[in-house]
């Protein structure tokens, strides 16, 4: 159970939220709101 915990943690935070777009950044991704 631990080791699916953390893999859906890691999902979330390296994938989901790096590359879903935000509507506060003016919906772009983080990763492209960085980059500008």
């Amino acid at each position: 159970i631990e080791e699916a915990r953390m893999g859906i943690f890691e999902y979330i935070e390296i994938y989901y939220n790096r590359n879903r777009k935000h509507s506060a950044l003016g919906y772009v991704s983080p990763a492209e709101f960085e980059s500008v």
